[in-house]
C-alpha cells in the first residue's frame, strides 16, 4: 500500500505516528511511505522585505525541524520513507499531492476542534476531506 503521512510537527502529529506504530496493519515493510510537510507561505508583507534566499532557508529549516523526529521514528522502526516538503496553502497542497501521487491512503491528524471552531477558523483536515479523492484516515 502506498501511504501518505501528512505531518505538521504538532502534538497531533506525534499522536498520529504513535497510532501508526501501535497498529501493525499501518506499519510495516510491505508499505511505501511518504511524509509530507507543507509550510504555509510567508505573509506577502514579510516576504517583500526578505530575500529569496532567506525565504527558501526558512522553508527548508521549518521542514527539517518537523522531519528530524519523524526520521528518527522511521529509523527506530527499521522502515524507509520519502520526505517531501512544499510551501503553499496547506490543505490544497496536501489534497493535490495525495491525488497526483497515486496514494492508496492519506493519514493525518486532526486537532479535534468542534464544529463551531471549524466554521469560524476552517480546518485543514475538513478541507482535505472535501477536496481529496484519496481515502483519508483522520486521527484525533
Amino acid at each position: 500500500m502506498k501511504i501518505l503521512l501528512a505531518a505538521d510537527g504538532s502534538k497531533t502529529t506525534q499522536r498520529m505516528f504513535a497510532y501508526v506504530a501501535a497498529h501493525d496493519e499501518w506499519l510495516g515493510a510491505a508499505h511505501q511511505y511518504t511524509v509530507l510537510h507543507v509550510v504555509p507561505f510567508m505573509p506577502a508583507r514579510v516576504a517583500a522585505l526578505t530575500s529569496d534566499e532567506q525565504i527558501q532557508r526558512y522553508y527548508r529549516d521549518e521542514a527539517q525541524r518537523v522531519f528530524k523526529p519523524i526520521k528518527a521514528f522511521f529509523k527506530k522502526q527499521g522502515l524507509r520513507a520519502d520526505f517531501v516538503s512544499q510551501a503553499g496553502n496547506v490543505a490544497a497542497v496536501i489534497a493535490k499531492f495525495a491525488d497526483r501521487g497515486g496514494f492508496d491512503l492519506l493519514v493525518m491528524g486532526s486537532h479535534g476542534h468542534d464544529n463551531l471552531a471549524n466554521v469560524l477558523m476552517g480546518s485543514v483536515a475538513t478541507k482535505v476531506l472535501a477536496s481529496s479523492k484519496v481515502a483519508v484516515l483522520l486521527l484525533r
